[in-house]
């Protein structure tokens, strides 16, 4: 099933369907969407990585979770498919392809979905539209980044501090030096590394396209981005896609704080929904970079619009003894296609 899942776009996949070994499993599905090469010409692939995502869902056997889901990302122009890191954004879909795919049965007009997230070991539950016993796509909710309106699809995430990198602070600091940069290292459901514009000699409100064509700035956060990874328990990230590289500054219009974030080489468009949990868990921490630019209400409960190239990713964060332990994020997805992928050769890669 071919789908769009907040503001991603990927192929969604019934485990059974696919290769049990991984091996085998990343080479059909470099084959399928195109990898490598910059267009993916000869595969589903859009020759973006926010439109070169595969969700792989099955049954769970777990008590706690009705499904379990693993994201993979096909890197665009190298053979590489990685499992290192969850996708917000393809998660919106995970719920709804559950449904259709009859792994979870209807529950009247909404249908909770508790997705056990498998690259990081966590859960989250998402709320998908089920009228007349069948998942509706249809609504008025918008997120940015996405043209048109769709059903509403919450997702609630809990327990997700350190889901990578082992902590919250995997440093055990709010903040650190590397290589003369101030820094905020945190992963809340994804790895992401703070860094203040104007360290790095920009605005923080260029377009992603201006900042790509900024080859001094993209090598040294590639620098920068190396040397955390290290740091953040990660090891090597040469080949991997985590950290994200997130770019801060105050708030252009009524958000919480601007961002420009690296996915690890092309600037996202907007912000992928793990990664702005993050973010906005950084933001509402005493000592953390951005804690002393953000807007940040004062109600426990906050509601915080995480400011990006196309607008904003509202984060609901509830705190408690200074620390958030829930975030809630509203995504929406859209069925685009049902249907076979076909397969050549698989030459070897």
């Amino acid at each position: 099933m071919w789908m769009r899942g907040g503001t991603s776009k990927g192929a969604y996949f019934a485990s059974s369907d696919l290769p049990a070994d991984p091996e085998a499993r990343n080479a059909l599905l470099l084959h399928l969407m195109g990898s490598p090469d910059p267009h993916q010409i000869d595969g589903l692939g859009g020759g973006d990585p926010l439109t070169s995502k595969v969700a792989v869902v099955k049954p769970s056997d777990r008590a706690d979770a009705d499904v379990d889901y693993l994201f993979l990302q096909v890197f665009v122009d190298e053979a590489i498919v990685s499992d290192a890191q969850n996708c917000g954004n393809i998660l919106a879909g995970v719920a709804p392809f559950a449904v259709e795919r009859a792994m979870v049965p209807v529950q009247g007009n909404e249908t909770p979905v508790r997705i056990y997230m498998e690259n990081t070991g966590q859960i989250a539950q998402a709320r998908v539209q089920t009228p007349d016993g069948r998942v509706s796509y249809t609504g008025a909710a918008m997120i940015d980044g996405v043209p048109n309106p769709a059903a509403p699809i919450p997702i609630a995430f809990s327990d997700t501090a350190g889901s990578s990198c082992g902590a919250l602070f995997p440093t055990g600091n709010p903040r650190d030096v590397i290589d003369g940069t101030l820094v905020t290292m945190i992963d809340n459901g994804m790895p992401c590394v703070l860094i203040a514009a104007h360290d790095l000699g920009i605005s923080g409100y260029e377009t992603p396209a201006e900042l790509e064509e900024n080859a001094t700035l993209r090598a040294r956060l590639e620098q920068l981005r190396l040397q955390a990874g290290q740091l953040m328990n990660l090891g090597d990230v040469r080949e991997k896609s985590v950290p994200k590289m997130t770019v801060i500054a105050p708030p252009k219009t009524r958000g919480a704080i601007s961002t420009r974030t690296f996915i690890p080489h092309r600037c996202h468009k907007t912000i992928g929904v793990l990664g702005a949990v993050s973010v906005a868990t950084a933001i509402v921490t005493r000592g953390c970079l951005g804690n002393d630019i953000a807007h940040i209400p004062t109600e426990d409960v906050k509601s915080l619009d995480i400011e990006h190239p196309s607008g904003a990713t509202t984060v609901i964060a509830t705190l408690e003894h200074d620390q958030v332990n829930r975030a809630e994020v509203l995504r929406t997805a859209r069925k685009i296609m049902d249907g076979v992928v076909f397969t050549s050769t698989i030459r070897t890669l």
